[in-house]
């Protein structure tokens, strides 16, 4: 069983998600180098996020 106040946290990161998807639903033109496309700002964080950490995980592995 989970831990009630993980539980809550869980809930309440949730909610703010949500909150963000609806606040942030109308589309927004990126224009970068060549492309030009319009996506939902609330789909553009996570892959902006992603790429970000993909970016990073590569140059870390490449480092070493």
């Amino acid at each position: 069983m989970m831990n009630p106040i993980k539980k809550y946290s869980v809930l309440v990161l949730v909610a703010v998600a949500l909150i963000v998807v609806f606040q942030n639903a109308g589309a927004v033109t990126v224009r970068f180098l060549l492309w030009d496309f319009s996506m939902s700002k609330a789909l553009l964080l996570p892959v902006v996020l992603g790429l970000g950490l993909l970016i990073g995980w590569l140059i870390s592995g490449w480092r070493r």
